[in-house]
């Protein structure tokens, strides 16, 4: 890589390329969030959002267990709160817990952690706040069963035989336990959806429940349920960094190929200007 591009001197301040890299890669992703953000407050229906299966299947399976009388059990994961998807858990519960007010339904939700059910408990009041209903809010239906991985899954199949609950949504970090899980709710003829990042568990969720949400799907779902300008510009914004970035890979690949063969000389410039040291 040639000096002039190797560093950029600003006031005294002296950038790599690789921090420059990252820099332009900043801006454009504020740039992005801005330019959705502002499109979408101003016109909420003017972009596209794909319609998700599984997210569809959340409202239909608490209108089933409206129709047949009986709970939604709903399993924030095992993971902690700083887990980004028991985060993205606990922004769909809320709105599951909005539409289970609407509908009049019971929601149980049972906790590995107890930060988790603290959490989960607020949601769920909020989303009962948000349907009007307040007083219909059962704060015993949010339970700690037990930080340990297994007793955890016993004692969540174990409400899973006792409630009867028509829906089960399993929507967050899991490991060994998915399939107990999923496969108990399955002998129970409950309507399942299933989602997670944990690509070693997706089989599991895919043979034994109706529907699951695989890997991004897990993240995308609160803002697909909630429509909140933030989180949907957040969304288009990602989409579009990673369409961006698939671009210049693409491009990457072809100087390279085009350098092998003797076509052109600049390979290196443009690989070096993307590396980050």
């Amino acid at each position: 890589m040639t000096p002039v591009l190797a560093h950029l001197s600003l006031g005294g301040l002296s950038l790599s390329a690789g921090q420059i890299t990252v820099f332009l890669s900043v801006v454009l992703m504020v740039l992005l969030l801005a330019y959705f953000y502002q499109r979408i407050r101003k016109d909420p229906g003017s972009l596209f959002i794909r319609r998700i299966a599984g997210i569809d299947a959340i409202e239909e399976a608490v209108g089933r267990c409206t129709e047949m009388g009986r709970p939604i059990l709903y399993v924030p994961g095992i993971e902690d709160m700083q887990d980004i998807q028991t985060i993205a858990s606990m922004l769909i519960l809320g709105k599951v817990a909005e539409t289970a007010a609407r509908y009049k339904t019971e929601i149980f939700v049972p906790c590995r952690i107890p930060f988790v059910m603290s959490v989960a408990e607020e949601m769920v009041r909020q989303g009962f706040y948000n349907a009007g209903v307040p007083e219909d809010h059962k704060p015993g239906n949010m339970s700690f069963i037990s930080d340990e991985q297994f007793a955890y899954t016993a004692g969540v199949n174990g409400i899973m035989l006792r409630e009867r609950p028509a829906a089960n949504l399993l929507l967050g970090r899991f490991f060994a336990e998915s399939l107990i899980l999923s496969e108990t709710g399955f002998e129970a003829k409950a309507i399942q959806v299933a989602g997670t990042a944990e690509v070693t568990q997706l089989p599991f969720f895919i043979a034994a429940c109706d529907y699951t949400l695989i890997g991004e799907e897990l993240f995308a779902a609160s803002a697909y349920l909630s429509r909140d300008p933030k989180l949907l510009s957040n969304l288009k914004a990602t989409d579009w960094y990673k369409m961006i970035c698939i671009g210049l890979m693409l491009l990457g690949s072809l100087l390279v190929t085009l350098d092998s063969i003797g076509w052109w000389e600049g390979a290196s410039l443009f690989r070096d200007f993307f590396r980050i040291q």
